[in-house]
């Protein structure tokens, strides 16, 4: 029974066992067969489809934007400053090479397709084709070389010889609109292979493998993060870095990322890797230089460096991949010491990455860092940029800068700017040295002194160098926009004024021998209410003097008399013609140039005098062109006259004088500066100036210090070096050589005169000099000193009529007043007392020369010379 009793157990068991055999799931299927799963299938398939068409909007969406930006170009909104353009002139000393990289820095390529232009370049020649987008608009050519010297010029349109050819004019720097990026374009082809491989080994160095994202450093960087519990570690890709660059904003949103993954997406598919690594070299974020966002490495380069990017160092290239991760704590100029240390640790990546043996290694980490601090003052005249800038905004203030990708053409010399930099960092050099030996500085470290300095075309008003400090990184002041007080560089428009009483029929009739004594004088004015006393630095009186010796050597007291004998209102009005029209007053003070100005107002006064009466406006840029080839600007010069001719070239031979044997004499002589030139010192407690010009050039410069401390240093002590070692430096180049003496204008007499009366010299004078005068001013008969005798010769420019013809000329009460001033206070210098008993002396010896001759005997003389004594006793 028990067996049989076992059979229905083991059914039982198996009938159990069935049951224990169903699957696990079949709940589950049970649920999704049911009306809740059957909800929940179909709501994931929804929300899948809806998730992908969620994708392929936003994919389509940005393949849109990106295929836009991409034909347009990725810096469709950069505009480009050119500088001026050179000329190749047959006989210049120049190679191949030299052309080929200005050319490179034009934007031309060796590619026939560039429509900038292209070139070929063989051992003895380069050929030149300008392109489309060319500025100008001319033939191509092929310009040859023997013996280190341009030999022959070609045209290839029709092979004939040419004298000179005019290059592509060369790129200052690339500016972003209102953004104030600069950005200096590369290609890929042209970026150093150190540099590439620094910038994967410190970013990504799988970059040339994956597809845009890398796994294994998202892996490590979750690690990372999770480890320190926070971020420490970065994930982007350099694709995914060019995405949030070109095409996102800094929003944290979850938004932004899903973007940044599909652009990344369309970037990879759409651009191969060396395109992609080319736009992120000239776009990443490379800090700030200055008021600029340095903008690419090529820039970086310039602005950092001092160097093009084809130059870098394995050491520099590191220190420039290091940048990326920390533009402003790895500022090269404010963390030197941090940024040493990232480009140590790139190194040693690129080591890692067998990109560099140990040796290169061990050298590098050992090398100095490089930081060019006066780099981007000469290779980018950067305090000239952001005029261009700020120009550009006022002039195209309705329209949007970024979407026009203009091409700013301006009129930047390169060759002086470098000048204008060499110049400057000698001259403050010399002005350092003279503020440490200063008393008041003693034991102490003196502050730094400024510069600026202002160069320009006399007969366009272009300006051809600026600066505006000693260092753009440092310091972003514009001092050529300053306002100081001119001094003595104002003292011109003062003695213009009196010059121009010979062309107004104004009396009296002022010229360049009328007599002025410099004597203690004080000056009453506003009817009497306020007084004004002036001093030199000397602190001494010259007595009688021409008009012609007081400008030369800036005698104070003169200048305010000649102003108030022709009217303080009739200096501000010559000021305000030449464009100086800052709160300028009818004072005697006016005449020392006691109202500010800045350098470049200054140097746009002066053009009255170097271009014949014509006043100029500067200007920066020449024309804007746009990207389909329109000219929404183009500058037209329209010269204002506002002095007459004659008077301008008057004011032109008394300031060369003051180069000659004045003020500015002894630095001419010390620089070896002998070309025709005219110039005036100036001198306040706070500034030193120097103002000059010769027939192709015109520069101001000015030094102080920006607090407005004194100075305590002459014009002719700091600023004329300044300008004398940079008119030496425009000498170099072909533009400025040639230059030639001041041309005289039709109406001017040119007689022979003693300097010491101002009068027609005779043969008997012992000195005689050239004087200049408008016709029908210059003094008639003979010096009352040195008795008659033959009068020198008389020249009159532009005449060719019988003397009978010609004016006559003014009487010498006309024409030679003695001016005294206005105190009345009857004081006498002694200065001026020797000089009138010089001319006692030498009247009484005239007198007697034209006595019969048993009249004359030299004991006679010598009571003259006695009795000359005796009388400034009895004066006195």
């Amino acid at each position: 029974m028990r067996e049989l009793e076992l059979v229905p157990r083991v059914a039982a068991k198996q009938k159990r066992g069935m049951k224990v055999r169903v699957p696990k799931n079949a709940g589950l299927a049970k649920f999704f067969l049911g009306t809740s799963g059957r909800i929940l299938v179909v709501g994931f398939a929804l929300m899948t489809i809806l998730g992908l068409a969620v994708f392929l909007f936003f994919y389509h969406k940005y393949s849109v934007v990106i295929d836009q930006r991409l034909r347009a170009g990725p810096f469709a909104n950069t505009a480009k400053l050119y500088a001026a353009p050179e000329s190749v002139v047959v006989g210049d000393v120049t190679s191949p090479a030299e052309i080929k990289a200005a050319l490179r820095r034009s934007g031309y390529s060796d590619s026939r397709g560039n429509l900038v232009g292209s070139y070929q370049v063989t051992e003895n020649s380069i050929s030149i084709f300008p392109g489309r987008d060319s500025y100008f608009d001319q033939e191509p050519g092929v310009v040859k070389f023997a013996g280190g010297r341009v030999s022959q010029i070609i045209s290839l349109r029709d092979n004939t010889p040419r004298s000179q050819y005019q290059l592509e004019p060369q790129l200052i720097t690339n500016l972003t609109g209102p953004n104030r990026e600069k950005r200096r374009m590369v290609k890929f082809h042209d970026i150093p292979t150190v540099l590439i491989q620094a910038v994967t080994a410190a970013e990504d160095k799988r970059f040339f493998q994956h597809g845009g994202f890398d796994p294994f450093r998202i892996i490590k960087a979750v690690y990372v993060d999770l480890k320190e519990g926070r971020k420490a570690q970065g994930s982007s890709t350099l694709s995914m870095q060019l995405a949030r660059m070109f095409f996102l904003n800094q929003d944290k949103r979850w938004t932004r990322k899903l973007a940044e993954v599909m652009i990344t997406l369309q970037l990879e598919q759409k651009l191969s890797k060396e395109e992609i690594f080319e736009d992120y070299t000239n776009q990443i974020d490379l800090g700030w230089r200055g008021t600029f966002n340095i903008r690419g490495f090529g820039q970086a380069a310039e602005a950092y460096l001092g160097k093009d990017l084809s130059q870098l160092t394995l050491p520099e290239a590191a220190q420039l991949a290091g940048i990326p991760r920390s533009p402003a704590n790895f500022d090269p100029f404010r963390h030197p010491d941090r940024l040493r240390e990232r480009r140590n640790v790139v190194l040693g990546l690129m080591r890692a990455n067998g990109d560099i043996s140990d040796r290169d290694y061990a050298l590098s980490i050992e090398a100095p860092l490089t930081v060019a601090r006066g780099a981007t003052q000469s290779v980018e005249a950067p305090y000239f940029v952001d005029l261009v800038n700020d120009a550009l905004q006022s002039k195209f203030q309705d329209e949007n800068f970024q979407s026009n990708a203009f091409r700013v053409y301006t009129t930047l010399d390169m060759h002086l700017q470098r000048a204008a930099s060499e110049a400057m960092r000698l001259g403050m050099q010399n002005v350092d040295e003279q503020i440490k030996k200063q008393r008041r500085f003693k034991g102490q470290t003196p502050p730094e002194a400024q510069v600026a300095l202002v160069a320009i075309d006399p007969h366009t008003g272009a300006v051809k160098a600026l600066a505006g400090g000693r260092n753009y990184g440092m310091s972003q002041l514009n001092r050529a926009l300053a306002k100081r007080q001119p001094g003595s560089i104002f003292k011109p428009f003062v003695y213009a004024a009196a010059m121009e009483t010979g062309v107004t029929g104004r009396s009296p009739v002022l010229t360049p021998s009328t007599m002025v004594v410099d004597e203690p004088t004080t000056f009453w004015y506003d009817n009497g209410r306020y007084s004004y006393e002036p001093r030199d630095m000397e602190k001494t009186f010259r007595g009688e003097i021409t008009l012609r010796e007081a400008l030369a050597h800036s005698v104070n007291i003169p200048a305010v008399k000649v102003a108030e004998m022709v009217g303080y209102d009739a200096v501000v009005d010559m000021a305000n013609r030449a464009g100086m029209n800052y709160k300028i007053h009818p004072t005697p003070s006016v005449a020392l140039g006691s109202y500010d100005i800045t350098p470049l107002e200054a140097a746009s006064a002066y053009t009255i005098f170097a271009n014949q009466g014509n006043y100029l406006k500067l200007n920066f840029i020449t024309q804007v062109r746009t990207q389909d080839g329109k000219t929404p600007y183009k500058e037209i010069v329209e010269p204002k006259h506002v002095l007459d001719p004659r008077v301008a070239y008057l004011m032109t031979s008394l300031m060369e004088e003051v180069l000659r044997s004045g003020t500015a004499g002894g630095v001419r002589a010390r620089y070896g500066f002998n070309v025709p030139a005219a110039g005036k010192t100036g001198t306040s407690d706070r500034d030193g100036w120097f103002a000059g010009y010769t027939s192709e050039l015109l520069c101001v410069v000015w030094v102080g210090f920006d607090d407005s401390r004194d100075l305590d240093l002459e014009g002719a002590h700091s600023a004329a070096p300044i300008w004398m070692e940079f008119m030496k430096r425009a000498l170099q180049y072909r533009e400025y050589r040639d230059t030639k003496p001041f041309v005289e204008p039709d109406g001017i007499v040119s007689i022979d005169i003693d300097p010491l009366s101002g009068m027609p010299a005779s043969a008997a004078c012992p000195k005689i000099r050239r004087e200049v005068y408008i016709a029908g001013t210059q003094p008639v008969g003979t010096c009352p000193l040195h008795g008659s005798g033959r009068q020198g010769v008389t020249t009159v420019t532009g005449w060719e009529t019988p003397s009978s013809d010609k004016p006559a000329a003014l009487s010498p009460a006309e024409t030679a007043p003695r001016i005294t001033g206005s105190s009345g206070d009857g004081l006498s210098a002694p200065g001026a007392a020797a000089t009138r008993a010089r001319r006692q002396e030498a009247a009484d010896a005239g007198a007697a020369a034209q006595q019969p001759a048993q009249e004359q005997s030299k004991p006679n003389e010598k009571k003259g010379f006695f009795n000359r004594l005796k009388g400034l006793f009895k004066k006195k």
